[in-house]
């Protein structure tokens, strides 16, 4: 069986006739379907990946000594994360080739088994078939059945945004260890904080003083809009980090040396990510409140760049068409897992002119 029969279908491929829908209204679509960054790439880190450009040799798959120690002074001033060794710090392409790739690194294969939350950013489940592992969901709270090798945690959670508190991922991870499974917990969301908290899986307070078993796996693609760079990394446990850098070297999977050096004025400036909190926030002030005079209902979404949105209860699909007719292209709950088939995900990454467009349309 080749790789590509154990995937499931590419959701946004479904989109396709709503997409065109959207597009033809007269004023063009707003398009709310994906979280791709919309801004421009700060100053300070374009900048920085110039000045490398000359360096002809290879780069290393560990990154810079000056990479790995940005990663735990940001993680220290904005998570909160301190006692972190540099060396347990690994650049990745983002961190989608992280998820999609990380069972499969991890020596995962038929037989083992990868719990994910209920509703889930679909890699997830994509890595497992990769590796030919089996994929089990978890209802919020419930602990992963014997014999599962990886859970994976998302708090923020994408699509919905909620927010697990200290206790609940403390939880988790006791569950997970309970039956011998690595956590690899999904931050990308973290500096994205709306109306509650949350908390990294490296904090002592929440695994217990010990990192065994830990991942914690962050993206610069959201709070400085690095999509484009594809610039992520891994950190948590030693061991489980030297594994992974052991297999990487043998696969070649390295960060381009001028994106390391982008990565490590990112993490070293704190200034542009609060600016950049700040246009997701104000844009979330302009549509929360229109899509609740719509007659939507928003629940969770207290972090990230998505509000989880419900009309009234109706089928996922029926409000994508109706958002489509006024020209708004969201995407559905069912991407994420057959609980989300009432919800759909509209997201905060349009510019400002096209999130008021977006408002306005959907005003009664």
């Amino acid at each position: 069986m080749t790789l590509g029969r154990r995937l499931p279908d590419f959701p946004w491929d479904s989109l396709a006739d709503h997409a065109a829908k959207a597009r033809a209204h007269p004023d063009g679509v707003v398009d709310l379907s994906i979280g791709t960054p919309v801004d421009p790439v700060p100053e300070v880190i374009r900048h920085a990946l110039g000045t490398v450009a000359d360096q002809p040799g290879y780069p290393t798959t560990h990154g810079t000594p000056a990479l790995r120690e940005a990663v735990v002074g940001a993680l220290a001033r904005r998570h909160g994360v301190t006692g972190l060794d540099p060396a347990a710090v690994l650049p990745t392409i983002g961190s989608k080739e992280l998820v999609a790739w990380l069972p499969m690194l991890l020596g995962l294969g038929p037989g083992d088994v990868v719990a994910i939350p209920a509703l889930a950013y679909p890699t997830y489940e994509v890595g497992a078939r990769l590796a030919g592992a089996s994929v089990v969901r978890l209802a919020d709270g419930e602990p992963p059945p014997a014999g599962t090798s990886l859970v994976w945690l998302n708090s923020p959670s994408n699509p919905t945004g909620r927010v697990l508190s200290a206790e609940q991922v403390a939880r988790a991870v006791a569950d997970a260890r309970a039956v011998g499974a690595v956590v690899a917990s999904d931050e990308c969301y973290l500096a994205l904080s709306w109306t509650a908290s949350p908390v990294s899986v490296l904090l002592p307070s929440v695994n217990g003083g010990a990192l065994d078993g830990v991942l914690a796996v962050h993206s610069l693609s959201k709070s400085s809009s690095l999509a484009g760079y594809r610039a992520g990394f891994v950190t948590g446990d030693p061991a489980l980090v030297a594994s992974l850098l052991e297999v990487r070297k043998h696969a070649g999977m390295i960060v381009p040396r001028p994106v390391q050096a982008a990565m490590t004025a990112a993490l070293d400036d704190d200034a542009h990510v609060a600016e950049q909190r700040e246009r997701y926030r104000a844009r979330r002030e302009v549509l929360l409140p229109a899509l609740t005079a719509a007659g939507f209902t928003v629940d969770h979404s207290e972090a990230g760049l998505y509000l989880w949105s419900t009309r009234g209860g109706e089928n996922a699909w029926d409000t994508i068409a109706w958002l489509a007719d006024r020209g708004i292209l969201a995407a559905p709950g069912t991407f994420y897992g057959p609980t989300g088939d009432r919800h759909v995900r509209i997201a905060l990454t349009a510019t400002d002119s096209r999130i008021t467009t977006a408002a306005t349309r959907l005003t009664p």
